[in-house]
């Protein structure tokens, strides 16, 4: 057995629930890399300066998950431009002389969206698109719309955070409505979306899911899935997608950053629903 010579990790409190391991110990033995070694590591936003800083050469990158995503970016040397935009970093890889932050969860967005949209047959690019919460996971997924050329998109949540979404989405016409609109406001604006985007919590959603489940569905959750608005969905005839793709299309250009290595993506995706439902047996 070859010694460990390289190793990456993910950090945030809670973290013993964390499924990165299973995809970047997947890619590892997928890709031959049987020097690598991926762990989890409790961190808060307050400790991830010393582990970070603290961890010797054999550390290449780091996953990032709350609450510890806006603490990355603010210790990193330098960052990309769209995790600059989005205002938190979910990686930090090693470079010369310090650590580069960048946000992968909208290359996870990008990528769950072209999954449901393959499922829902549509034959173009959404022009319109709805997206419920305004916090840190909607700021990536907005970005991602924007980059996909989304002309139209209306915002869900309960304050208008305009000033803060504008620079994420690429010259979109942004609307925010809050969540005391009328119900019938609330399904018109379903119902005029090419997709919804949805980023808050599962039980959330509970009481709008009906109004609110009249077009193709990203629900960034994966647990408890299905969530009310992805069963909602299915019961009028609409794909839904869960936050597992989500997962899965975020790590791997993490893997790349880290390892310079392609991702073997097939590999990574089937060992995280093997995980999952062996899990639930």
């Amino acid at each position: 057995m070859a010694a460990t010579t390289y190793r990456a990790a993910v950090l945030g409190s809670p973290i013993a629930h964390s499924l990165s391991p299973v995809l970047h110990s997947a890619g590892y033995a997928a890709a031959g890399l049987d020097t690598w070694e991926y762990s989890r590591i409790e961190c808060t936003a307050e400790q991830l300066p010393g582990v970070v800083g603290g961890a010797d050469e054999s550390f290449r990158g780091f996953s990032v998950t709350m609450p510890a995503k806006f603490a990355a970016l603010e210790f990193a040397t330098e960052a990309t431009p769209r995790a600059r935009a989005i205002g938190s970093a979910n990686t930090l890889t090693r470079i010369p002389g310090g650590w580069r932050a960048d946000n992968t969860d909208c290359e996870g967005i990008a990528g769950a969206l072209d999954v449901l949209l393959s499922d829902a047959g549509a034959e173009s690019a959404p022009e319109s698109a709805l997206v419920v919460g305004a916090g840190g996971t909607a700021r990536p997924a907005l970005w991602a719309l924007g980059e996909r050329g989304v002309r139209t998109l209306t915002v869900l949540n309960r304050s208008d955070r305009a000033a803060e979404i504008a620079p994420l989405v690429r010259g979109a016409d942004v609307r925010f409505v809050g969540f005391d609109a009328s119900p019938d406001e609330l399904e018109q604006l379903a119902i005029q979306a090419d997709v919804i985007v949805s980023t808050v919590p599962a039980a959330a959603l509970e009481e709008y899911a009906g109004l609110l489940a009249h077009a193709p569905v990203l629900d960034v959750i994966y647990d408890p899935w299905p969530t009310p608005l992805a069963t909602a969905a299915a019961a009028n005839g609409y794909t839904s997608v869960g936050g597992l793709v989500m997962l899965a299309e975020q790590s791997f250009s993490q893997f790349e950053q880290f390892t310079g290595v392609a991702a073997p993506r097939r590999q990574m995706r089937e060992a995280l629903f093997r995980h999952l439902a062996h899990r639930s047996l």
